[in-house]
């Protein structure tokens, strides 16, 4: 019999300068992180919500109340095996764990997180893979944060001195034609080939003014815009995917999508050029699976991101990341966000993210 201990450690991490979105600015945020205890070994997840977003927050009460039930769930599916290996029975289809975490990713992906790292029993790895031994390097975009045009163009320069090939742009707070005015700033002295720009709206953009906007961007050659306009808007989402002036990528409209048969419905219906993966939102390591199976039996293009993870997650999605064959930049350059970042080996030089080991 497997008996696993359990505790768990809320976290508050500061960031070092505020960072904008088109649905505020964020100044700290929470995780909570899962420590499974068994044999002398801790298996350590992480739990990141973003207040706003994540489906499966509402209130710090509720949201400990149904991570502590989860964990006696996990504890007492345990107690039916010998042998540690037997824990990833835990990660099978019909699971009683994975139909209890349906609805809430963050807790869903860091308790596959510290089941994962019990089962390796070796600290910090998730995936015994080429990047946990620093021989495989994963290309990722810079990513530039919401703020007035000083703000934002100071951040552009200093991705493009780092080494970065691919910049993202938060846009749709300050005025569009600012934004454009930094992005024409960056095609004046770099081309398409020498920088890929992606922009995310995170839905700002109404339905009414987002032809002109994509006409706009189009000119300047921008690689793709992540959820252009509000989720829902199935039927405007499919006409921008039919055309695609600018690659249209879908974010927040896979949040709320549960099932393998919607999930297939969405993405048949919409047929973006891209999707982005969050596992703490998009369903965990076993959500974001189904998701990359399915885009992939329609031509559609993926790539993972991190939902704002201390260093602990995001080690994690890097490995989770390595299991497949990456062709496109990943959106995993955050681990420099806070001025409290847990310690970690994860390193990020010339537009790439590496195991310092």
């Amino acid at each position: 019999m497997i008996n696993i201990e359990f505790n768990i450690e809320k976290k508050a991490f500061n960031f070092k300068q505020p960072a904008g979105t088109s649905r505020g600015v964020l100044t700290k945020k929470v995780s909570w992180f899962i420590y499974l205890n068994y044999s002398s070994f801790v298996g350590v997840g992480e739990c990141s919500i973003i207040e706003g977003l994540s489906p499966d927050f509402i209130s710090n009460e509720t949201y400990e109340i149904y991570l502590k039930k989860t964990l006696v769930l996990i504890k007492n599916e345990a107690k039916n095996f010998t042998d540690i290996e037997e824990l990833k029975f835990l990660f099978a289809e019909d699971s009683v764990f994975y139909e209890s975490t349906k609805r809430v990713p963050s807790i869903r992906f860091g308790i596959e997180m510290a089941l994962l790292n019990l089962i390796n029993r070796k600290q910090n790895v998730y995936f015994q893979n080429d990047f946990v031994f620093g021989k495989k390097r994963i290309p990722i975009n810079g990513l530039v944060w919401m703020g007035d045009f000083s703000f934002m163009k100071s951040q552009i320069d200093q991705k493009i001195k780092s080494g970065f090939t691919t910049i993202k742009l938060k846009i749709g707070a300050i005025a569009f034609d600012e934004e454009l005015s930094l992005l024409k700033a960056i095609r004046k002295n770099y081309n398409e080939n020498q920088i890929t720009l992606r922009v995310d709206a995170n839905g700002s953009f109404s339905v009414e003014k987002i032809d002109s906007v994509l006409e706009e961007l189009s000119k300047l050659k921008i690689h793709s815009i992540e959820q252009p306009i509000k989720p829902g808007q199935y039927e405007k989402m499919s006409l921008l995917s039919a055309k695609p002036i600018v690659g249209i990528a879908l974010d927040e409209e896979l949040i709320p999508i549960y099932s393998i048969d919607n999930k297939k419905s969405l993405l048949k219906k919409i047929l973006p050029q891209y999707i982005i993966l969050k596992p703490s939102l998009h369903g965990g390591i076993k959500g974001c699976n189904e998701w990359i199976s399915i885009a992939k039996s329609l031509n559609i293009k993926w790539w993972l991101t991190s939902a704002l993870e201390s260093n602990v997650g995001l080690n994690a999605i890097c490995q989770y990341a390595s299991e497949y064959n990456i062709s496109l930049p990943q959106g995993l350059g955050t681990g420099a966000l806070y001025e409290n970042n847990i310690p970690s080996k994860l390193k990020v030089k010339d537009g790439y993210i590496f195991y310092n080991i």
